[in-house]
Formats: C-alpha cells, structure tokens, sequence
C-alpha cells in the first residue's frame, strides 16, 4: 500500500469524506500528518500554500511527512518540501453547478453573498455583489480554479485555459470526480494498493436536502459562465476520468467493483448506524459526533447504534467523525509524545 499522499481538498466537493478516509488509514498505519502549526483544519488558506504552515516543518532538518490532505491552496514546490518525492498526488472535484449553489447556502456570510437574497439575485449582476479585492472573494467565483492555485479572474483564453489543464494534469496522478464517488474510491483504491475497508465511508459534512431545489437552466447557464474556468477544468478532467477507467479497468469490471463496494458500505450502514442512515444536526445524540454548522445548510450526522462491543464500536465511531473533531484527535495524538 502506498503511505505517502498528497490530497488536494477542493470545498465543497465530497473532500471531507476524502479526508476522513485519509484519516482512518493514516491512524491504523501509523503514518504522520502534514498538521497546520498549532493544529486547526487550513494551512493557512486562502494563502499560498508554504512549507513553514505545517507544524514540526524546518529547513534545516526537513521532516518529511506522509500525509498532507488539510484545505490549502495548492504550490507544489512548497508541497515538495515536507512530503516524499515519491508521494501520489490527488483530488477530486464537482460540477460548478452544484458547486456554486452550495458555496452560496455554505458560504451566506462571506463579502460577495451576504448582501444576494438568492444566487438568482446574485447572478443578474454579480459585479455589484462580487469585488475580487476582498479576502473572502475567491468563495464566489471559479472556486476549484483558486484552490488549484490559480488566478480565479484570469481572462479565459483557450491558451490559457490548455495552460492551466496542462499544469494540473502535470501535478496530479488522478482527479476523481465527486459525482461518481464509488467509481472514484475504486480508482483510489487501486492506484494506491489499498484494501476495500480502507476506502469504505459515509458521506460527511453533507446537508440536509431540505435547503437544495433544482435550478432553472437560465441560471444553469449564468452559473458556467460565471465560473467559466471552473467548468473548462471540470469538463475536461470529467473526460479524462472515464477514459481512464476504459483504459484500466472497463466498464464491466468497474460496474462490479462498485458493486461491492455499495455492498460493503450497506453492511457498516446495517452494523453501525441506528435507522441506517444520516441525521438532522438537532437529532445527533452524541454531541462529539456533531459536525461544524455553517452559514445556512444544516450539516447532516451519524448516531451510531448502542451496545456494540468495544472494537465494532471504534471502527464505526472513526467511520462517522466529523472533520473537525477527528483532525484534532489524530493532531493530539502526533505531537503528545514532545508536549506530556
């Protein structure tokens, strides 16, 4: 299995589900976490991302760690410097459709939607809303683009934009795509010679459906243009992922390893979770189970079932830890050992 990974957490795009596989391999594997000094769950974003972010980095005796999978925006020369030179790269990302519409439920508070009753509202005339000076400006616009470490306003020229996929494409050994999350986990878990259990998950940091309704194709539409960039990397990459598993896999055979997969994950559902499945935040009865609340979507949870022996109760336990909570335990547990 490969210990050394580089994941790129795009928001808004199932990366928290991600991390939380991360997570659970870096803990049973003993591998060590690229942290933010002082712990937290940015390294330092929306800032470049720079070596010196991470906690136990220096120059002089560069540690190397396993996994760095914390939001950051991407630098790979940076990166370079606290991870292996032989370290996975990869990311996942989502159709800027959705995208935007949940940026702008999740987001409400940031400078460019506070003031848009609606992303209707908001689309009719962005620019009186959107000022791309401001620190929280990169929320609205071309997101994917900004955590990929470019310019969110750049002109969008075919040059350009080949540039850009040229560059990803150069950084990244696989992008996977949040729509097609099980295929994606199957293509994750073969790069990286893991086992099923390894990529298995909930989804997490997902919200409530009650807040979500379909949006008109005008707005479809405003939406791509808007955030142009976004869907030239989205389109292309979204190519790019069923072309690879043509190629390695065939569809045939990826239909039945998805198969096994929704198999498996309806079992833990069955084993781990009371009524099988996610839960409004005010119906979560551990509160150490709840996840972060913000802006307005309502983050859905996990009650996990009672009366599980102690090692069921443990995998089933780290399988529905919010991202928060689990980044800090596994932070702790890191840096115990020089702060007693």
């Amino acid at each position: 299995p490969k210990t050394d990974i580089v994941f790129l957490k795009v928001h808004k795009s199932a990366s928290s589900t991600v991390m939380n596989i991360l997570f659970r391999f870096g803990e049973t594997h003993n591998l060590t976490f690229a942290f933010p000094i002082g712990g937290g769950n940015q390294l330092f974003y929306p800032r470049h991302f720079l070596a010196s972010f991470v906690q136990g980095f220096s120059p002089r005796s560069p540690q190397r760690f396993n996994i760095l999978c914390h939001h950051m925006r991407f630098l790979q020369p940076e990166v370079q410097k606290v991870v292996s030179s032989s370290a996975i790269y990869f990311s996942i990302l989502r159709n800027p459709v959705q995208l935007m519409e949940s940026s702008f439920m999740y987001y409400k508070g940031t400078s460019a939607f506070s003031r848009a009753r609606s992303l209707e509202e908001f689309l009719s005339q962005p620019y009186s809303y959107y000022n791309p000076s401001k620190g929280d400006s990169h929320y609205a616009r071309n997101l994917m683009t900004f955590d990929f470490g470019f310019n969110p306003d750049g002109e969008v020229s075919a040059e350009r934009v080949q540039l850009m996929l040229k560059a990803i494409e150069a950084s990244f050994d696989l992008l996977l795509i949040s729509e097609y999350f099980d295929e994606s986990m199957v293509l994750l878990k073969e790069m990286l010679c893991w086992d099923l259990d390894s990529i298995v998950s909930f989804p997490l940091n997902s919200r409530d459906s009650s807040t979500k309704s379909p949006l008109p194709d005008t707005i479809v539409e405003k939406i791509k243009n808007w955030n142009r960039l976004d869907w030239e990397i989205y389109t292309h990459f979204n190519r790019t992922f069923w072309e690879r598993i043509d190629q390695d896999f065939g569809r045939e055979r990826m239909q039945r390893e998805v198969k096994v997969l929704q198999e498996r994950q309806t079992e833990l559902a069955r084993t781990c979770l009371q009524g099988m499945g996610s839960v409004a935040p005010k119906d979560i009865k551990d509160s150490s189970l709840r996840p972060l609340q913000h802006g307005s979507a309502k983050i859905l949870g996990y009650n996990l079932k009672q009366g599980l022996d102690k090692e069921t109760e443990h995998m089933c336990r780290r399988l529905v830890t919010p991202e928060l909570q689990y980044s800090s335990t596994l932070y702790k547990k890191q840096f115990s050992q020089k702060h007693p």
